[in-house]
């Protein structure tokens, strides 16, 4: 089923490193990167279901495709990445960057950059 014909994408992030290599500070407003093999295309919206680590708190999260992994490069994943969008993204937004404080800046690998 397409996203943007009423599908919601499940995505737990259980942990710290997922988040890290899972958020787009690059992207204004924040951004999301989901590992997943639907097809999407750029400009599409699309809805995504947020579990954060431990929470119990979901983020039902919508936002346009600003990037697209259809291939797995070695390190990375096959997905799509989102721009976030709209109050729940501002509130998944301010919490990701609470729990990677100190870690944004690390030259780590991400599924994107």
């Amino acid at each position: 089923m397409n996203p943007s014909k009423g599908a919601i994408i499940n995505f737990a992030i259980k942990n710290k490193g997922t988040l890290f290599a899972s958020y787009m500070p690059f992207i204004h407003g924040g951004g999301l990167f989901v590992p997943s093999t639907r097809k999407v295309k750029l400009g599409e919206e699309v809805f995504v279901l947020v579990i954060l680590m431990d929470s119990l708190d979901r983020y039902p999260l919508s936002g346009k495709v600003v990037w697209i992994s259809e291939m797995a490069d070695p390190g990375k994943a096959q997905g799509f990445g989102i721009q976030l969008s709209g109050s729940e993204g501002l509130k998944f937004k301010n919490q990701a960057e609470v729990l990677l404080a100190g870690s944004l800046a690390s030259d780590h690998p991400t599924f994107t950059m």
